[in-house]
């Protein structure tokens, strides 16, 4: 099992962006030098707790700061962008990394960003998949183009100068273009099988319950056997939030302390799974009563803490019971102590 990084972020309101960013740049850093394979990083334009606005922009910010760590973008909300920008900062950026990049794309699930980028009310879904697969029409054909969708047009036919490569759209660096992974948030996910289908891999993200992350093998399975290729366990990817301490008690008082940041951040999901109607997925059980989804029991069921050994022992038997996924990603929260922060991941388990 290989280990990965994984952040939305969540950070404290009122904390200093400038602060934020910086941590969070931080993070990266220390996981490239300690050795994890690939980190993701999120994006959304409305969310001042969730706030890097451009996963993309972001990642070039670590171009030099590090060496080895593939960066992903986790995720890229297609209907949010037009196709033609996201096909060209992504190709620019597979080029600056070397290679060094996946390709995470969703539909997004922040209501707000859907409100204020204008598809609220529409079927976005189907404007993701639009999206993405005109991406993939400009990285495949050459110019002139022209790609006519419902949502948009991508098209230089009048304007094409090719003697002088004037309305040409770049293309990444690896080809026919860089790996494809969505993120997988829903119980039983069909979007699980349709990635599959096509040749992309998933990451089961950290606020799942393990019941419902173990649905998520099974519809990969059926969606690569769809598709003509084999389920490779090394391409499944699962977030899991965790903190390791030299002793057991520094580990409890910090995750579990009214001001832990990992209470935070499940606080801050809770409440938005439960205005969006989606508190089944912090439920052991589609009957659980909804008055039992409490804080208390979601930290509990989804934050995997303690000493090394004890660390690495539920982590095992946490793989053992959702299933053989190939990578876990260590969650990123907002450090509430520095110091505790950086030796969590020195201490981290590397079985």
């Amino acid at each position: 099992m290989k280990l990965g990084f994984f952040t939305m972020p969540i950070h404290p309101l009122g904390k200093d962006w400038r602060q934020c960013l910086r941590e969070d740049q931080e993070a990266f850093v220390l996981a490239d030098e300690l050795g994890f394979t690939e980190g993701y990083v999120g994006e959304h334009a409305t969310d001042q707790a969730e706030n890097i606005t451009s996963c993309a922009l972001f990642i070039a910010t670590l171009i030099d700061k590090t060496k080895r760590i593939k960066l992903g973008t986790g995720t890229v909300n297609l209907p949010n962008s037009h196709p033609a920008a996201v096909a060209s900062h992504v190709a620019m950026l597979d080029h600056l990394l070397d290679g060094r990049f996946i390709f995470g794309i969703s539909p997004g699930g922040l209501i707000s960003d859907a409100e204020v980028f204008g598809n609220l009310d529409a079927d976005r879904p189907a404007m993701f998949l639009e999206c993405i697969n005109t991406i993939l029409e400009i990285w495949a054909r050459e110019a002139p183009y022209k790609i006519e969708g419902k949502y948009w047009t991508v098209s230089t036919e009048r304007t094409l100068l090719a003697d002088i490569g004037q309305g040409i759209l770049p293309k990444p660096l690896q080809r026919p273009h860089p790996p494809i992974v969505v993120t997988a948030v829903a119980p039983f996910s069909k979007g699980v099988t349709e990635a599959a289908v096509r040749g992309w891999d998933p990451i089961s993200a950290n606020f799942l319950m393990p019941g419902w992350v173990k649905s998520h093998w099974p519809k990969y399975v059926e969606g690569c056997e769809r598709g003509g290729r084999s389920a490779d366990p090394a391409n499944w990817r699962v977030a899991r939030s965790v903190f390791v301490a030299e002793d057991a008690a520094t580990a409890r008082d910090y995750v579990t302390a009214p001001n832990s940041p990992y209470r935070f951040y499940y606080s801050q999901m809770l409440t938005k799974m439960k205005r969006a109607g989606r508190l089944e997925l912090f439920k052991t059980s589609r009957d659980m009563p909804d008055d039992e989804v409490t804080l208390d029991f979601v930290c509990e069921k989804l934050v995997t803490y303690g000493t090394p050994d004890k660390v690495a022992d539920e982590l095992m038997a946490f793989r053992e019971e959702v299933g053989p996924f190939g990578t876990m990603l260590y969650a990123g929260h907002d450090w509430t102590d520095r110091e505790l922060a950086g030796a969590r991941w020195c201490c981290s388990p590397r079985r």
